[in-house]
């Protein structure tokens, strides 16, 4: 199993998403990500351009997060913000799930709301990947293992847990589920309540190969 201080960092979407973040707070965000060796820094969709600046050369990805936190956007706004996310300077997109149409198991809107958002992306950006965040904290198993095949059958790059705003977050029998569904060509994302290296690899044990965490830098400064 991964434990390098070195390539845990690299799985790190290193996380600010809150409605009170300032500019300075993402040229911070950057900062640290290009020192620690992130994967991402993840932001919301106002401050893309600002971080494609500073991240210029670095190597370090900007994802953004779309129909967020909600997933209750219409699928042409969600289509919409990707577009314009991408054209910005996004490299990855995290997108919240039509969440009433899958409990009402109405999953052709649910795909095509997902599919929608992949092609938006590739079609601006053929390199930019999708990652689908399914809200795991609303979902029983069914709908979890749904959630999961729909966003296979649509394209998308990685299945994601929670947007961090829900009643709960990544729990590591959720990442081994999603891992089982999606099998070895899909990344999985644990996100929500990640605190510390502990959780970190638990989270790896279980099969996800991205962590989403505002608490990024404690994480790795906690690694020998």
């Amino acid at each position: 199993m991964t434990t390098s201080r070195t390539e845990i960092a690299k799985m790190i979407d290193h996380t600010v998403l809150k409605a009170v973040a300032t500019q300075q707070d993402i040229i911070t965000l950057c900062q640290e990500a290009k020192e620690y060796g992130f994967a991402s820094v993840c932001i919301n969709p106002t401050f893309v351009s600002l971080a494609a600046e500073q991240l210029k050369g670095s190597g370090v990805m900007v994802c953004t997060v779309v129909g967020f936190p909600l997933g209750c956007s219409t699928t042409e706004t969600k289509a919409y913000e990707t577009r314009d996310a991408v054209k910005n300077g996004a490299q990855e997109v995290d997108m919240v799930i039509n969440i009433g149409a899958l409990k009402e198991g109405n999953e052709a809107k649910v795909l095509q709301d997902i599919a929608a958002v992949v092609k938006a992306a590739q079609e601006t950006n053929p390199e930019a990947a999708v990652k689908v965040i399914i809200e795991t904290c609303y979902l029983n198993q069914e709908e979890k293992i749904a959630a999961c095949k729909l966003a296979k059958a649509a394209g998308a790059h990685f299945v994601k847990t929670s947007t961090g705003f829900g009643t709960g977050g990544a729990t590591v029998e959720d990442i081994a589920l999603m891992r089982q569904v999606v099998g070895s060509e899909m990344g999985v994302k644990a996100s929500g309540g990640i605190k510390n290296s502990e959780d970190v690899l638990k989270m790896i044990k279980a099969g996800a190969n991205r962590i989403g965490a505002s608490a990024g830098v404690n994480i790795i400064k906690e690694i020998n």
